[in-house]
């Protein structure tokens, strides 16, 4: 089981990757919650987390994240690429890796 939480500015594109992610976790037999939130819910949803992705819009906010967790949860931004092809199998396995 993994918990990711992705991070953007207001969540339209990030909740279309975060469906894409779902269905390749299904795909793949992965059990795993994975749910988008706006920064400014951060402080509150942080702690559910396995897994932090920050959308590149929003990838700048990397060291205030690692403070609010005290680096005890993985926070990476999602390649600018993976994020514009909404390559959910791609960002799935990124989050897979950064768990290990």
């Amino acid at each position: 089981m993994i918990n990711i939480m992705l991070v953007c500015n207001a969540g339209m594109s990030t909740s279309m990757l975060m469906n894409k992610m779902i269905e390749a976790a299904k795909q793949q037999g992965i059990e795993a919650t994975i749910w988008a939130i706006p920064d400014a819910k951060l402080n509150e949803e942080w702690k559910k987390a396995d897994v932090i992705l920050l959308g590149p819009q929003v990838s700048y906010l990397q060291a205030r994240v690692d403070t609010i967790t005290g680096g005890s949860v993985p926070v990476k931004p999602i390649p600018m690429l993976d994020y514009g092809r909404m390559n959910g199998p791609g960002v799935l396995a990124m989050a897979m890796e950064m768990k290990k």
